[in-house]
C-alpha cells in the first residue's frame, strides 16, 4: 500500500501529517495546511512537483531554499521541519506562520514608529543570523516577511538565497535576482556584488516603507526608478524623527563599502531602544528519510522495534542516507537531499562502543566538555568562547551493517568556521585509527595514498 494517500481520500502523508484547505500555489508548488498527526501541532506543506520544476529549470532553485532553510534555526525565520519525496513529488514541511504577510500590514498605511522599530530589529537580527551561516536572502520585502500569532516577524522564501559555494573566484555573486523596488544598486550595475550588503539595502528599503507606507524609489517608468536607485534618491516623509531619517539614510546609500554594517546598525541608539537579542533555537532533529524507503529499499528497522533495541545498539542509518551521504560515485542531489560538507561525517569497522570511547577521549585531549545526550550520542562543547559563542558539537553513531558503523558530527551551536576547523583539523587526525572512509573520499581509506 502506497504510504502517501492521496488528497481527495484521508488526506494524509506518509501516515504522519494529515493535510487540510491550500493555503496558496504557484507555477509548480502548492502548500496545504497541514497536521502533525502524533502531536497536533499546524504546519505547511509545500508539494512541489518534480516534473514541473524540471521542466521550469528551477531544481537548483528549490535545492538551494531546502539547503538554506536547512542552515537557519532561528525565532524570526520560519522554520523547516522536514523534507520527504517520492518519484514525483517533494513535499517541504514548513512551520505554519498564521498571521499573514507583513505586505498587508503596511498596504494599510504606515505603522507607528515603534511597531515599524520592533519589526526593524527582529528582521535584522534574523538577517546577522542568516550571514553568520553564510546565507544571503537576496530578496526581502515585506512579502517575503510572515507575522505569527504573537505578531512576531518571520523571513520566508529562501528560493534566492545564496550559499557560499555560489561565490565566484572574485568572492562575489554575479546573478541579477530581487524585487527592483527593494533590489541594490550593485546588482543592477552587473559587475558581481556582495550578497549580505544588498541584503542591508533591502532592509532600508523596508524600513522606510514600515514607517512611510510607501516605497523610497518610485517612478511609473522602471529605467527613472533604476536611476534614483544607482543615485540612492530619495526623500523621508517629515513625519519620520530625525534618529529614524539618519539611520535610514546611512542604509540606503549606493556605494555598498559606505553602507552601514549589522553590527553598526545594533550600536544605533534608535535601533537599541527597547531591543533584546533573540536566542537561536538548537538544531532540528535529523529529517526523515522514509519517503525514500520505496525507491531504495531501506531494510530499517519498524520504529517500535528500534524503541525496543535502543539501549542495546545504535540507531540504523537509513540506506538512502547511507548511499547519498558516503559514496562519492552516486549523485542523489536530484532528489532534492541537502549535501553534507566533507569532513563531517565518516564509516568505521570498529564496535560503536569503541568509537564512542574513541571520540570521548580525542574531545577531552582538546579540552572539550563531553556529555551523553542519549545511548550513541555525545554532546561535545568546547573550551572557549568564540564568535557565536561556545561551539558545541553532536557526535551520533549510527548501525549501517553488524560490521560498519557510520558517525555523524553535527553543529548545535557556534561558529561555522571554527566547527569546519574542528572537522578538518581536529577530528581528522584524532580518529584517523577507527576511520574506514571519511565522507566525500570516495572509496579511499583515510591515510591511503
Amino acid at each position: 500500500m502506497n504510504r502517501i494517500e492521496t488528497m481527495e481520500e484521508r488526506t494524509v502523508l506518509f501516515g504522519k501529517y494529515e493535510t487540510g484547505r491550500l493555503l496558496g500555489k504557484g507555477t509548480f508548488a502548492k502548500v496545504y495546511y497541514g497536521r502533525q498527526i502524533e502531536t497536533n501541532e499546524s504546519v505547511a506543506i509545500k508539494v512541489i512537483s518534480k516534473e514541473q520544476v524540471k521542466k521550469e529549470g528551477m531544481m537548483e532553485q528549490i535545492k538551494r531554499e531546502i539547503s538554506a532553510t536547512r542552515l537557519l534555526r532561528h525565532p524570526n525565520i520560519v522554520q523547516l521541519k522536514e523534507v520527504m519525496a517520492t518519484k514525483t513529488k517533494i513535499f517541504i514541511v514548513m512551520e505554519y506562520v498564521k498571521g499573514g504577510e507583513l505586505f498587508a500590514k503596511v498596504a494599510k498605511g504606515k505603522l507607528k514608529e515603534d511597531q515599524a522599530r520592533k519589526y526593524f530589529q527582529q528582521l535584522i537580527s534574523a538577517v546577522d543570523f542568516c550571514h553568520s551561516r553564510g546565507v544571503s536572502h537576496r530578496d526581502l520585502k515585506p512579502e517575503n516577511l510572515l507575522l505569527d500569532e504573537n505578531g512576531d516577524l518571520k523571513i520566508s522564501d529562501f528560493g534566492l538565497s545564496s550559499l557560499p559555494e555560489q561565490l565566484r573566484n572574485d568572492g562575489l555573486l554575479h546573478t541579477q535576482c530581487g524585487t527592483p523596488a527593494y533590489v541594490a544598486p550593485e546588482v543592477l550595475r552587473k559587475k558581481g556584488y556582495d550578497g549580505s550588503k544588498t541584503d542591508i539595502w533591502s532592509c532600508g528599503v523596508i524600513l522606510f516603507v514600515l514607517l512611510a507606507g510607501f516605497l523610497p524609489f518610485q517612478d511609473e517608468n522602471i529605467m527613472k526608478m533604476y536611476r534614483k536607485v544607482f543615485k540612492a534618491e530619495f526623500e523621508c516623509p517629515p513625519w519620520f524623527s530625525t534618529e529614524a531619517k539618519r539611520l535610514v539614510s546611512k542604509l540606503l546609500v549606493s556605494d555598498p563599502e559606505r553602507r552601514i554594517t549589522i553590527p553598526e546598525i545594533m550600536r544605533v541608539p534608535w535601533f537599541r531602544k527597547g531591543y533584546t537579542r533573540p536566542l537561536a533555537f538548537s538544531p532540528p532533529p535529523a529529517s526523515s528519510d522514509k519517503s525514500f524507503d520505496e525507491d531504495f529499499g531501506s531494510t530499517a528497522p519498524a520504529p517500535a522495534d528500534a524503541a525496543n533495541h535502543k539501549s542495546q545498539s545504535p540507531n540504523f542509518f537509513n540506506a538512502f542516507q547511507f548511499i547519498s551521504s558516503m559514496s562519492s560515485g552516486f549523485d542523489l542531489s536530484n532528489l532534492f537531499e541537502s549535501k553534507r560538507k566533507a569532513g563531517t561525517m565518516f564509516t568505521s569497522k570498529c564496535s560503536s562502543a569503541a568509537i564512542m570511547a574513541k571520540i570521548e577521549h580525542a574531545a577531552k585531549a582538546l579540552s572539550f566538555k563531553v556529555g551523553t545526550v542519549k545511548d550513541f550520542k555525545l554532546r561535545l562543547q568546547g573550551p572557549n568562547e568564540g564568535r557565536k559563542g561556545r561551539l558545541s558539537v553532536t557526535a551520533e553513531v549510527f548501525e549501517v551493517a553488524p560490521e560498519v558503523a557510520v558517525v555523524e558530527f553535527s553543529k548545535s551551536a557556534g561558529d561555522t568556521l571554527e566547527y569546519a576547523k574542528f572537522c578538518e583539523e581536529d577530528v581528522r587526525p584524532a580518529l584517523k585509527d577507527i576511520v574506514w572512509t571519511w565522507q566525500g573520499d570516495g572509496n579511499k581509506v583515510d591515510g591511503e595514498e
